[in-house]
């Protein structure tokens, strides 16, 4: 299907071009390329070390850049060095289409036309996964991927699995630390990261079991996706998620920020007291070491706010910590009965409380309880009463 003249206009003022990584695709590769050299010439195949027909077939197509591993290297590493020869080519922009013959090259326009409203995005093609012959696993996976894509960067997409995409190459990360099909999750989350504004549009899709071939090997890769997002988890909870509140407070002023973000927030009062709450129950926990995780965590999940939480969790600040110590394992006494009952003065040790972990453990669990609980609820009357007062 030839573009329309309006779409050949578009195509001619854009700088871009096409990637085509394959692996093994010979039954598509041919129907891919034709439809794609119905929109532009401007294409960079990647064989990915194909032990099929995909280099014979490449032959024909002499006159477009092509690119060969002598080994299957993975499509990530497919992808990097893709958007190498793109930069050398002096392409603003990587459009990266799949070779299965799943994607349908009539939607670049709708890529172009899209980027054109927002020149610095990253566009992912969002597919309809309830139509016929789509796989349960891709389904699946593409829901598992999408909400942990949210909890890394707070960005909510419908499809993050997606291989039709539009990369803005000159903003993208340089760097990458993963080659196969992960890579395409590393890259939209660090983009993210950047402040590249990530976001989908919809696509066709088309499922032919009898031609399609997937290389996704669910055991191996799946154990790679898992641990890329559980690296990317603890960055985004440790480093982006602290930088980008610094950076919001200081871009604000701190005082302005802590009036607007914290106090003024667009929160329910019941939302900012639980945060008070979570922030108590995380501090005198027993996590030493994963508090913060623990806390991020939840503040996220729930929808809570961070700043409030992680201020309340400064129960535990140095100075107060041997209060907490002394009564977790005095609340614990109540509950927990030892061989050698801990006697709480100043001759206690280190290796007394190790004696009577469980009584600290249980002691600190119920301490951290009763005080979030109460706290909480104290903190909402507070905030209920400040407001009252403010609107009168």
């Amino acid at each position: 299907m030839k573009p329309t003249l309006p779409q050949q206009d578009l195509i001619n003022s854009t700088h871009f071009c096409v990637l085509v990584p394959t692996y093994n695709n010979h039954k598509t590769l041919r129907k891919v390329l034709d439809s794609v050299l119905d929109f532009t010439p401007n294409i960079i195949i990647i064989n990915d070390g194909s032990t099929d027909e995909t280099s014979t077939i490449l032959k024909d197509y002499s006159y477009l850049t092509q690119i060969h591993h002598a080994k299957n290297s993975g499509k990530g590493m497919a992808l990097r060095n893709g958007f190498k020869k793109a930069i050398e080519l002096n392409f603003e922009y990587a459009i990266t289409i799949d070779s299965d013959g799943q994607h349908f090259a009539t939607d670049i326009p709708n890529f172009l036309v899209e980027i054109q409203k927002q020149p610095d995005s990253l566009l992912i093609g969002s597919r309809n996964m309830t139509q016929e012959n789509v796989p349960k696993k891709s389904s699946f996976g593409n829901k598992f991927s999408n909400f942990w894509f949210w909890f890394e960067t707070g960005i909510k997409l419908d499809d993050t699995q997606s291989g039709f995409r539009l990369y803005p190459l000159r903003l993208i990360p340089k760097k990458y630390y993963t080659n196969k099909f992960e890579f395409e999750i590393e890259v939209i989350v660090r983009s993210a990261w950047k402040g590249i504004l990530v976001k989908n549009i919809p696509i066709q899709i088309l499922y032919d079991p009898t031609e399609r071939v997937s290389h996704f090997r669910p055991f191996k890769d799946f154990t790679r996706i898992s641990i890329l997002n559980t690296v990317l988890v603890l960055n985004a909870l440790l480093y982006i998620k602290p930088r980008d509140f610094v950076r919001k407070a200081k871009k604000k002023g701190f005082k302005r920020f802590f009036l607007e973000d914290i106090l003024e927030s667009s929160d329910s009062n019941f939302k900012k007291a639980a945060a008070i709450a979570l922030g108590i129950f995380i501090g005198i926990s027993p996590f030493w070491g994963f508090q913060t995780v623990l806390l991020l965590f939840f503040a996220t999940l729930f929808k809570l706010n961070k700043v409030i939480a992680y201020l309340s969790s400064n129960v535990s600040f140095p100075p107060f910590i041997p209060f907490v110590i002394y009564g977790s394992l005095k609340m614990g006494s109540y509950f927990v009965s030892t061989d050698t009952p801990l006697v709480l003065d100043s001759s206690v040790t280190f290796d007394d409380i190790q004696k009577n972990a469980t009584q600290y453990i249980v002691g600190s669990l119920i301490l951290a309880s009763v005080l979030a609980l109460s706290v909480g609820l104290i903190s909402y009357l507070l905030l209920t009463a400040f407001s009252s007062k403010k609107n009168k």
